[in-house]
């Protein structure tokens, strides 16, 4: 165990961090699980527009990096691109 005081307190600061940062990823995950579960279109934009919105303040958090949640963002849009009706 530190014996520093500093050292303590950045332990704490750190588990305290470590806790924050893992709910806001397991909430991005579930995000992400939710518009890959989508069966329409409607349903895809909707959840799209949420995930996006949480990959957003994750980044700005900086929790992910900005690139990262710019890659997301890239993959999420192909898959509700899937399901667009075909106009022709």
């Amino acid at each position: 165990m530190a014996h520093h005081k500093s050292a303590i307190k950045r332990i704490r600061q750190s588990r305290k961090s470590r806790i924050y940062n893992r709910q806001n990823k397991k909430t991005l995950k579930m995000a992400i699980r939710s518009l890959k579960e989508a069966t329409t279109f409607e349903d895809a934009v909707a959840k799209y527009q949420k995930a996006t919105s949480i990959l957003d303040k994750v980044a700005a958090k900086g929790i992910i990096h900005k690139n990262n949640a710019a890659n997301h963002k890239s993959a999420l849009s192909k898959i509700v691109k899937k399901f667009a009706p075909s106009v022709n």
